[in-house]
């Protein structure tokens, strides 16, 4: 077995842009302001401050803070094919060979449009997207028929990356 550090021919690894952080915790937190006030209304003087405590610690800070650290698209493209990961919803890589692939290109897209916004998305017309920001990425068409599109902020090495690894498994 190969040593997978010493494989790798491109790597690349996105997270989610400061401003997207920052309106998601201010998001969480009114929720979380919102959610005590309502569950502390009908509760006993106890109840209301252990309640209160649990949910602002746990929804204000922990929760935000852990999801924003810990999201990001994980790309690289390896002697044996494309491992994609997006953390923390995928804990190992994804592995898609490049012997099953019949065309990979880099292009721009339109996230809200074709796919309904960022993360791990289903698009309107069929195909998946991982994707983080920005509006580009490498197209992937299985030879199945399947779509899949990575984004990334160098789409141009990542398609060229994907076409060297497939063009060594040709030979």
């Amino acid at each position: 077995m190969l040593d997978q550090e010493s494989n790798v021919v491109f790597r690349e690894v996105q997270r989610w842009g400061l401003g997207f952080r920052c309106l998601l915790v201010v998001f969480l937190i009114l929720a979380a302001a919102v959610g005590v006030f309502a569950g502390v209304t009908g509760m006993r003087q106890e109840q209301r401050e252990v309640f209160g405590i649990v949910i602002v610690v746990s929804c204000c800070v922990a929760l935000p803070l852990g999801f924003i650290c810990l999201n990001r698209l994980e790309t690289e493209v390896r002697a044996d094919g494309l491992y994609v990961r997006y953390f923390p919803f995928h804990r190992r890589f994804r592995r898609f060979e490049a012997e099953d692939l019949s065309e990979c290109f880099a292009r721009k897209y339109r996230p809200i449009l074709e796919y309904g916004g960022w993360g791990i998305k289903g698009g309107w017309k069929g195909g998946r997207a991982y994707n983080v920001s920005g509006n580009e990425g490498v197209q992937l068409v299985f030879k199945n028929g399947k779509r899949l599109l990575i984004g990334s902020k160098e789409a141009n090495e990542l398609e060229a990356a994907i076409r060297s690894v497939m063009k060594n498994q040709q030979n």
